[in-house]
């Protein structure tokens, strides 16, 4: 009797109120498709996760990879606004460049990987999808590239031998920080956050290189 019930309030619920739908729906996505993958969960197993028909499901998304896309880009958005927030806090610009990169880095990834169902979804279940996902995930690298590039460009302007063409450079550590995101994804135990937003420094300091074979302690 009591499931009858709550069936029949969901129902109600559903048909009046689609915020509480995408909400529910989202949340069966970020669980099932990291626990049993993106490939093997079906719109019926979202909704029956979510407690809402699946004509909910089509009058929120227009198919299931749309929902993949949508719980990507509120992790990808979450970890870009973080490290934007970073640029504007006390100290970013008179910092060293070291200091500054792992600062960043830092807030990015203490962003994406809050949780580890949405990092395992936002960066592995989303590869191999299809050509239009490939394309989403091409346009979000072509605006992390811009905002490196203007990091990079910054630390030239502070005397940094930055090697070799820059977009070239940019996008080498943009690649380098999705793999390694999906290498946490998979095993978060192995590669915790704090190894993360270390590598991610190491790696942009040996691109980026020495002031002038000095030491950048000025800012």
């Amino acid at each position: 009797m009591t499931d009858a019930v709550m069936e029949l309030w969901s129902g109600a619920r559903a048909a009046r109120d689609p915020a509480w739908v995408r909400a529910q729906l989202m949340a069966a996505g970020r669980t099932l498709f990291a626990v049993y993958g993106y490939a093997r969960t079906s719109v019926e197993d979202l909704c029956a996760s979510a407690q809402v028909e699946v004509q909910y499901f089509y009058r929120e998304f227009e198919s299931r990879e749309a929902l993949l896309v949508d719980l990507y880009d509120e992790v990808a958005t979450r970890g870009m606004r973080a490290s934007e927030t970073e640029l504007t806090a006390e100290g970013m610009e008179t910092c060293p460049t070291e200091e500054r990169v792992r600062r960043l880095f830092d807030a990015y990834v203490r962003a994406v990987t809050r949780d580890a169902k949405e990092t395992r979804v936002a960066f592995v279940e989303v590869l191999g999808v299809s050509r239009q996902m490939d394309e989403h995930l091409t346009r979000w690298r072509s605006v992390w590239v811009e905002f490196l590039t203007q990091e990079a460009e910054r630390a030239r302007g502070r005397g940094h031998m930055v090697d070799g063409n820059l977009a070239v450079v940019v996008k080498v550590l943009t690649r380098s920080v999705d793999e390694l995101l999906a290498h946490h994804g998979r095993r978060p135990r192995q590669v915790p956050p704090a190894w993360l937003t270390s590598e991610f420094t190491r790696l942009s300091m040996a691109m980026i290189g020495p002031v002038g074979g000095a030491m950048d302690s000025s800012g």
